[in-house]
């Protein structure tokens, strides 16, 4: 508790402290014990001013005046109606005054003072969290820090005792270490993360009274972090694998599994190979993800020569650390076992491929052979064959022996290389292929010989004046040569005739300059001039090539230059092979055009088919079997409805027809009756019957049931008939003779309508 605390007066006009001050107010010094056990109201002290009157009285103001502070008005007595408690408010601001009973007017000046209150040991230490996580690697030393905790006393730290905090720790003191600042630290150098992981310690906190709660404890769990301080040990000592002999180089064969304690981060196993023969075959690496061992072949794999590998193997960690490592001898070691399987391998070439080579324009008798054998014990014999998507493999054959031969002559300026996929099958007894099969690259190197003769280097189109003077330079020439250029080419130019009015001037550096020999052209006898050029080459042996300059003869101005000169017509030729496209591109298209006309022709004819059907009605016959279409004119004659219509003079349509008439063709139709008459049922009835005869009396009729309507119009009818089958070709003026010329699609309309030449020649 602090010590007594004089008054703090608040005067406007404070003087120095050297001078003396007159003080109008007097009072004892204000202090309170904070929770005191008596009675309330407590008195906390006394204020007193110098003036003394009778209509004097005091007053309290400020936040806790009135509420926790009181003061009596006659004596200056203060009190406090409550208790107080330093830790939530140490200190009081108070204002005194003393004023006029009646009139409230200060006698006196303003004075602030300030009360405070004395703290007691009341509170006990509290951590400032319940549960505290740390971490420390695994086999510090003695001493290393781990975590600091802390707890808060919330007494008067100014006085002593009362806020000094203490720690020790309850539980897990044997591994653990706190100060008086709560620092925890290792007490132990051995704590092994692999033997346990965690600790959790209890530490208490207490003031320097000994004065403590339930809150003066805590909890702090330190978890022991991983180092690399363990070596892998193989989970069995001896590894065992089979393998086919034809695995690839480079491809897993076995697993090697490791156990390590520590963490996956500090895993770093290292496999190696300490003893055994064939160390070189084999390799093993690390799967980082699973810290395995791989086991991978180098070298291929060949039952016949070697059918096991046996090696001792090592598994170590190089970051490791050595000084915490725990003795592990014998555990790190493992012996490996590879027994190799035999398996029918494909054959094998002598060489990875083959290179040859052949002069052009040559047929060699050999241009080289190609030799694979069985690896196998079978020792099975070898086809050999030039796979169809080589490069123009068309040109080559291969024995059965693997001797490579050309079927035509090469030309090294076509194709300077040609490379060939020859492949290689295992043949059983009866020299049929048993799936095993391998190839190889053949590179053929086609070797210049000097059979192209040199040519110009570029087309020219040389122009000359036909004033131009003597000497006047036409056009510089040069040469090349498809043949393979020796290092230092030399060509040779001249004139293949002198009869020109032209020279050459070979100008020995692979050029030569063309000139005018004696000037002056005319070009009204030539405007152009065809000038032959040899060009010779210096290979073995010699070739000469001609080349053809066509100069034109132009017209000129006085400078010399070009003003008119004639176009050189274009000379274009076909070579077979387009000539033979071409009409083979002709052919294919007159073919298709005849197919599409002849496709609609038929189209056309069905068409006209289906619609020169006869629309006759006159009978409907239902049955299963299909007609003989339109050209079946044997079913019925149309003729009789003529016959009844017209009366029995009829002509007669068809020659195959029966000589014998129909019955109702000899029936005559009565005669129209007036307007005012009406004829009675016979002529219907009579038609019926006689047509019922017919149908009972028609032995070539179906024999099933039929349907059988006619289109018989009765005379009744003013317009008469409005059917065509009435109309007769003589009553009408249009001839229908044409009709015959139509083909047999209008037969039947040509009887109809047409005029039969009997009839003429009876007339």
């Amino acid at each position: 508790m602090a010590g007594p605390n004089l008054p703090q007066l608040d005067t406007p006009n404070m003087l120095p402290a050297h001078h003396r001050q007159k003080r109008d107010w007097i009072w004892n010094q204000m202090h309170i014990d904070e929770e005191k056990n008596a009675s309330l109201p407590h008195y906390v002290g006394k204020i007193k001013s110098s003036v003394n009157r009778k209509n004097a009285k005091y007053v309290l103001q400020g936040e806790f005046a009135g509420t926790i502070f009181r003061v009596n008005s006659d004596s200056g007595d203060v009190y406090a109606f409550e208790r107080l408690d330093r830790e939530k408010v140490p200190e009081y601001y108070l204002t005194a005054l003393i004023v006029d009973k009646e009139s409230n007017k200060n006698l006196e000046r303003p004075s602030s003072f300030t009360v405070k209150v004395h703290d007691v040991n009341d509170n006990w230490p509290v951590f400032t969290s319940q549960v505290f996580n740390a971490s420390v690697p695994e086999m510090s030393a003695m001493g290393t820090s781990v975590i600091r905790v802390t707890a808060v006393d919330a007494d008067d730290p100014t006085v002593d005792g009362h806020a000094t905090v203490m720690y020790q720790i309850l539980k897990g003191n044997e591994y653990f270490n706190i100060d008086n600042s709560g620092l925890i630290s290792t007490k132990d150098k051995n704590l092994d993360r692999e033997t346990k992981a965690e600790y959790k310690v209890v530490v208490e906190a207490r003031d320097a009274q000994g004065l403590r709660g339930e809150s003066g404890t805590a909890t702090v769990m330190i978890r022991l972090e991983d180092i690399n301080d363990n070596f892998p040990i193989f989970t069995q000592s001896t590894y065992t694998f089979s393998v086919p002999e034809d695995i690839r180089v480079g491809s897993p064969l076995g697993f090697l599994s490791v156990e390590d304690p520590d963490e996956p981060q500090n895993r770093m196993t290292k496999y190696s190979i300490i003893q055994g023969e064939y160390r070189d075959t084999f390799t093993i690496e690390t799967d980082p993800n699973r810290n395995e061992g791989i086991i991978k072949p180098t070298k291929p794999l060949d039952y016949e020569l070697i059918q096991q590998y046996t090696f001792h193997i090592e598994a170590t960690d190089p970051t490791v650390r050595l000084g915490y490592l725990s003795s592990t001898a014998g555990k790190n070691k493992a012996k490996i076992t590879i027994n190799v399987m035999d398996v029918d391998e494909p054959p094998v070439f002598q060489r990875r491929f083959y290179h040859f080579q052949i002069p052009e324009n040559q047929k060699k008798p050999l241009i080289g052979t190609v030799a694979a054998r069985d690896p196998d014990k079978a020792q099975r014999s070898i086809g050999y064959s030039i796979r169809k998507t080589s490069d123009r493999g068309q040109f080559f054959r291969i024995t059965k022996q693997g001797g490579i031969y050309n079927e035509k002559e090469l030309d090294r300026e076509i194709h300077a290389w040609y490379n060939l996929t020859v492949e290689a099958n295992e043949l059983d007894s009866r020299g049929n292929p048993v799936g095993k099969e391998s190839i190889v690259q053949v590179h053929i190197e086609v070797l210049d010989e000097n059979d192209s003769p040199p040519e110009f280097a570029q087309p020219y189109e040389p122009k000359v004046c036909e004033n131009a003077a003597k000497g006047k330079l036409v056009v510089q020439i040069s040469a090349t040569d498809k043949d393979v250029t020796p290092p230092n080419p030399k060509f040779k130019f001249a004139l293949k005739t002198e009869d020109s009015n032209f020279t050459l001037i070979n100008n020995h550096d692979n050029t030569a300059n063309i000139t005018v020999k004696y000037g002056q052209f005319d070009r009204e006898q030539a405007k152009f001039h065809y000038l032959p050029v040899l060009i010779s080459d210096n290979g073995v042996p010699s070739l000469t090539g001609t080349g053809t300059l066509t100069v034109a003869v132009c017209k000129c101005n006085e400078q010399g230059e070009f003003t008119f000169c004639e176009e050189i017509a274009a000379q274009a030729g076909v070579s077979i092979q387009a000539l033979v496209a071409i009409f083979l591109c002709i052919l294919t298209i007159t073919v298709i055009t005849l197919l599409i006309i002849l496709r609609r022709r038929l189209r056309k004819q069905a068409h006209a088919h289906s619609k020169s059907a006869l629309e006759i009605h006159e009978q409907l016959v239902t049955y299963d079997e299909e007609g003989g279409g339109e050209m079946d004119t044997t079913s019925y004659d149309v003729s009789v409805l003529n016959s009844v219509r017209g009366g029995g003079t009829t002509k007669p349509l068809r020659s195959t027809m029966d000589a014998r008439p129909a019955v109702y063709s000899q029936m005559q139709k009565p005669p129209r009756l007036g307007p005012e008459a009406h004829g009675g049922p016979s002529e219907m009835a009579t038609m019926i019957e006689v047509k019922k005869d017919e149908a009972d009396n028609d032995g070539g009729g179906p024999p099933y049931d039929t349907l059988h309507i006619y289109g018989y119009e009765g005379s009744e009818s003013i317009a008469e008939s409005l059917s065509s089958l009435t109309t007769d070709s003589s009553n009408s003026d249009i001839d229908y003779d044409f009709l015959n010329d139509w083909g047999p699609r209008f037969k039947m309309l040509a009887e109809l309508y047409g005029s039969d030449p009997r009839d003429e020649l009876i007339i």
